[in-house]
């Protein structure tokens, strides 16, 4: 299982405008087929983060390449304070509940 960790920096009074973002976003993330988990979270008042999971990087590609991270930088000029640091990673274990 590989992923990716994006961090960004809201603009000030961009806050909410990223949240609204990230919420137009989560229809296209739940039909990917390849995204195993998905969670979007804010680290105190500007800075957001996304934590995401794949079964093979070829699923992390087509994520990267895909509508919802064209709308996430098709927005980072006008809503983020700089660029998204974005942090491939593999997952060495996890727990996820039992379906």
């Amino acid at each position: 299982m590989v992923g990716l960790l994006v961090r960004f920096e809201a603009k000030p009074g961009q806050e909410e405008a990223v949240e609204g973002l990230i919420r137009e976003m989560m229809p296209i993330i739940r039909e990917e087929t390849g995204t195993t988990t998905f969670f979007a979270v804010r680290f105190g008042s500007s800075t957001f983060g996304i934590f995401d999971t794949f079964e093979t990087d070829a699923e992390r590609q087509a994520h990267v390449g895909g509508r919802a991270a064209a709308m996430l930088f098709g927005r980072a000029g006008d809503l983020f304070a700089g660029q998204p640091s974005i942090e491939p990673f593999e997952v060495v274990d996890s727990k996820l509940p039992v379906a």
